[in-house]
């Protein structure tokens, strides 16, 4: 009886490793495929993100505008006629105010100089010195951000100039970029003043570093158009308040102070007695804001569901192995993602079955030396917790495989799991046999 268990024992043994496969990652190299497995050094990193170049996908433009009315699509306000000679204007001006310094807003842009850049520097500025030399600025997004290859999205939205470069300085040496830069800002968006009525060209102001105070405003929307200028008043709409001088007295410049302007300030120049028309113009300006705010929220609202159906372009990659969550993890807007967000996104390394020592990234890569297209395994060793930041900067491409190993225990757990069932069965036998 006992050699009829020790034949069964030897059966079900030789037939263990047909019970349970293990996925590794291991070198081949054949006529159709080669793979390589490369260890995750700090040289090796910056090898391996650019030996792929990849632009991450842009959101749509309509998630970078705000609402204007310099579009062409928004209609004109003509100017008002006067139709009745006023009496005297009592003035009547709004408390006087020091100007402060100019803080960045949503749609802003600013343009990160580096002079003198030497080719070591270019190299070291990757992305950001590459948008530099060609003269493209960031665009303050909705969320206050912008976006900066190899740094990431820096909220510099309520900054000053001052504090956002000190911030700006903070975050490259925090990505190991050479700090040397210049903050300015290219594009005033965010703060303006509407300056309409009897005037040559109604427009929308912005607000610059120069503090814009009213009288300038007025000058520069084409000063004052009116058949008799003396009757010609000066209406500042702010904060649901409404102050007025006569246009004389303003551009006199003797008897009363300068007015600072600021954000979301109305300027009419009347010609009439009624207020009824600058109140009707003002009206106006806002529907119309309104109207093309509520367009570019429609429009960010339809991306939004097409983004929840996957009716959205996007790059993915994958995770799977000894992680909690395997799936397919997108690739985020504007913005590189490294091997430490995909792995963490997707609940990190199983504690008790992932081998932290075998992390890999899988990426199909053409041989430089035979023009043969095979797959490159990077692997990380993350035991030395200490490597864990290599995963923060190897930056992922379209179509990466994560994968982490399991533990040698979890395998042979796995394996007597399996197997337990025939052993029960040949100790069944044995007993029926005695």
């Amino acid at each position: 009886m006992r050699a009829i268990t020790v034949i069964l024992t030897a059966i079900v043994m030789t037939g263990c490793s047909a019970l349970y496969n293990v996925s590794e990652v291991r070198p081949v190299v054949g006529e159709t495929s080669v793979v390589k497995v490369v260890p995750v050094t700090s040289q090796n990193v910056t090898m391996a993100n650019a030996m792929t170049p990849y632009t991450p996908r842009s959101l749509p433009p309509v998630f970078d505008q705000t609402a204007t009315l310099q579009s062409s699509a928004v209609p004109r306000i003509s100017a008002y006629r006067p139709q009745k000679r006023p009496g005297s204007v009592q003035t009547n001006l709004p408390p006087l105010q020091e100007p402060k310094p100019y803080k960045i807003g949503v749609g802003d842009v600013v343009l990160l100089a580096t002079p003198n850049a030497d080719s070591s520097t270019l190299n070291q500025m990757n992305g950001l010195l590459a948008a530099q030399n060609s003269r493209q600025g960031y665009t303050v997004q909705d969320d206050g951000a912008i976006a900066i290859p190899t740094v990431g999205r820096v909220s510099i939205a309520g900054k000053t100039l001052k504090e956002a470069q000190s911030l700006l300085f903070q975050k490259l040496v925090e990505s190991q970029i050479d700090p040397n830069f210049n903050l300015e800002i290219t594009d005033f968006n965010s703060q303006r003043v509407a300056v309409g009525g009897a005037v040559g060209q109604p427009q929308l102001e912005p607000i610059t570093l120069t503090p814009l105070y009213l009288d300038e405003a007025v000058t520069a929307a084409g000063g004052i158009v009116a058949t008799d200028p003396e009757y010609a008043t000066v209406r500042l709409y702010r904060d649901d308040k409404t102050y007025q001088v006569p246009a004389t007295k303003l551009f006199a410049k003797k008897d009363i102070p300068r007015v600072l302007l600021q954000n979301g300030d109305r300027v009419f120049v009347d010609t009439e007695f009624s207020v009824e028309l600058a109140e009707n113009y003002m009206r106006q300006e806002l529907d119309l804001a309104k109207f093309q705010r509520d367009v570019l929220d429609e429009q960010r609202d339809i991306f939004q569901t097409r983004l929840s159906m996957d009716a959205v372009d996007r790059d993915y990659v994958y995770v799977f192995g000894e992680v909690k969550n395997q799936g397919r993890w997108p690739l985020p807007f504007d913005r590189y993602a490294s091997l430490a967000d995909a792995m963490f996104e997707q609940g990190g390394i199983q504690p008790v079955t992932g081998n932290p020592r075998r992390i890999y990234l899988l990426r199909k890569d053409r041989d430089l030396s035979t023009g043969a297209m095979g797959i490159t395994a990077w692997s990380l060793d993350a035991q030395n917790t200490a490597n864990l930041l290599l995963a923060t900067e190897l930056q992922l491409r379209p179509n990466d495989i994560v994968f982490v190993a399991s533990q040698p225990v979890t395998n042979w757990n796995r394996l007597i799991s399996q197997i337990l069932p025939s052993i029960s069965i040949i100790g069944t036998a044995n007993g029926i046999l005695n």
